[in-house]
């Protein structure tokens, strides 16, 4: 998942919100096998090595949603704008 989760940081810093999704839908795929998984207790290094990748991606998706809010937001205004263009479109016949 660290993998898939450094993918998604490379695309939302590409802005390539189609590569992003593609990954997203990857990565829910991968938590849903975790999550039939028995877990396994782990200890000693392997243990800090999980504690360290999950703070890593952690870290990316707090990345991941800087740099996907501000897109979001323009994406949103232009939805919204559409809309109030053809709510007025109607409004006068045009």
């Amino acid at each position: 998942m660290a993998v898939i989760t450094d993918q998604m940081l490379r695309a939302a810093n590409d802005s390539d919100w189609d590569r992003l999704a593609e990954l997203e839908k990857q990565c829910a795929l991968h938590v849903r096998q975790l999550k039939d998984n028995e877990p396994q207790p782990l200890a000693g290094p392997q243990r800090v090595k999980k504690v360290d990748a999950i703070r890593r991606m952690l870290a990316a998706d707090r990345q991941i949603r800087d740099l996907s809010t501000p897109w979001m937001a323009r994406l949103s205004a232009l939805i919204n704008n559409t809309s109030t263009e053809r709510r007025v479109a109607r409004a006068y016949g045009i």
